[in-house]
């Protein structure tokens, strides 16, 4: 174990596709045709309000390390609006609700037979899995452990109090401490569940979680910026540890120096309190981004500002994407906390912040297309020209072969003789109509 190594892959943004959840779907054991992995559609996944996958790839070693293992866990987190998913696919434009089915508030003073003020829906929405991923479960993948025992392979957070319809031939436990739970799916058949509209106001508790983090961009300009995180500490008596990693691209330039960490709360401890290791390698222009990792405390019920500048390298005309007005992303920061076993957190837990929009310096791409036209236009002239002039043989005109030169001389002459009779012979009629 002592010779492993922890590796990050990120990719900053990827356009998104349909095509991008097969390969992510081929890893399961059912590949995507039972078990809730049914529920994965690319049109519901990707058109979700938010979402993300990831793959954590870690390896499993007893003390002895004998017979280690490599355990792979795949994560879709998805954001649903239910009004939204609800809409037919035949019809996803949304509308306004018909007048007859407008609920309105009476008890305003405006409120009369042609004016409603509509009145805010407090009961949950229904929703069946049909309505919010266009499918049901179909049967049970991995129905059974290692033991032969039956394995849970659902489970829903919702009030106790709360009714819930479901399909045949699945088995049901309730956790009323967590408001969970979860359903032994059956091997065959399709899996429905149904959570129909109630009156009832109690909702399941959020979980705190062990850290609020917010990264952003500061300062203007195309040259100089700046980038300020805010951590914040929700837990009232107890100090938390964690390492906060970054990777950024080598044309975003850090100035170490600059690196500050401070508390904006009443309790303010020195830097080297905040921060108690630095490690930090340096870009290599066009090779390798810039890598800092950061081991930092925040004591309870605290919030800390680590801010530090940097500059914005100028790139190649090449370098830049096709849409290089829209910047350039950057990944976005890793946060592993520390285990702990007193606060229940006998394992690092791993938070993400959301990824930044970079604006580089952008040439204008037109100027380099006009010099190229015009650069090109006096060069052909100029070649053109030139080239004329070296292969082109000039002779005389009596020197060439079968050309009488005495026969041009001659027609020339009379041309000349034609055109001397005719106005002569213009001047002398002029003459005798003067006389006359």
């Amino acid at each position: 174990m002592s010779k492993l190594h922890l590796i990050h892959g990120t990719l900053p943004r990827e356009v998104v596709c349909t095509e991008n959840l097969t390969p992510f779907l081929k890893l399961l054991p059912c590949k995507g045709k039972a078990g809730i992995s049914t529920l994965l559609d690319g049109h519901k996944l990707f058109d979700a309000s938010w979402q993300t996958m990831s793959i954590d790839v870690r390896p499993l070693c007893p003390e002895d390390a004998s017979g280690c293992i490599v355990e792979m866990e795949q994560t879709v987190n998805m954001v649903l609006d239910i009004e939204r998913s609800k809409r037919p696919h035949d019809n996803p434009i949304p509308r306004p609700v018909p007048t007859e089915e407008l609920i309105c508030d009476t008890s305003k003073p405006y409120s009369s037979s042609d004016a409603c003020y509509p009145l805010d829906i407090l009961s949950a929405q229904s929703w069946t899995l049909s309505d919010l991923f266009g499918r049901r479960i179909k049967g049970s993948c991995l129905a059974t452990n290692i033991l032969g025992q039956p394995t849970e392979s659902l489970c829903i957070k919702v009030p106790h109090k709360h009714r819930i319809d479901t399909s045949d031939g699945s088995i049901e436990r309730i956790d009323s401490l967590n408001n969970e739970r979860c359903y032994v799916l059956p091997s065959t058949g399709l899996f429905e569940i149904t959570l129909p509209q109630q009156d009832s106001q109690a909702v399941v508790p959020r979980p705190i979680p062990p850290l609020y983090a917010s990264r952003s961009f500061t300062g203007h300009g195309q040259e100089r910026g700046g980038v300020q995180t805010l951590l914040t500490n929700p837990s009232p008596d107890a100090t938390i540890s964690f390492v906060y990693f970054e990777t950024l691209p080598w044309f975003m330039k850090p100035y170490i120096h600059t690196l500050k960490a401070q508390s904006i709360t009443s309790f303010s401890p020195s830097q080297e309190d905040i921060i108690t290791s630095i490690y930090y390698r340096p870009a290599l222009d066009r090779e390798r981004g810039t890598q800092m990792e950061l081991q930092i405390t925040v004591p309870p019920a605290s919030t800390v500002r680590l801010t530090y500048d940097f500059e914005k390298a100028i790139l190649r005309y090449t370098e830049y994407p096709p849409d290089a007005n829209r910047g350039f992303d950057v990944a976005p920061a890793i946060i592993r906390i520390l285990p702990d076993p007193s606060r229940q957190r006998p394992e690092a837990e791993y938070l993400r912040t959301t990824s930044l929009l970079l604006s580089l310096p952008t040439p204008d791409f037109s100027m380099p297309y006009n010099v190229i036209i015009l650069t090109s236009t006096v060069m052909a002239l100029a070649f053109g020209s030139m080239y004329n002039l070296l292969i082109r043989r000039f002779v005389g005109a009596d020197e060439m072969e079968g050309y009488d030169f005495g026969k041009v001389k001659a027609r020339i002459r009379g041309r000349l003789a034609g055109l001397r009779d005719r106005w002569f012979g213009r001047a002398r009629h002029r003459d005798s109509e003067k006389k006359t």
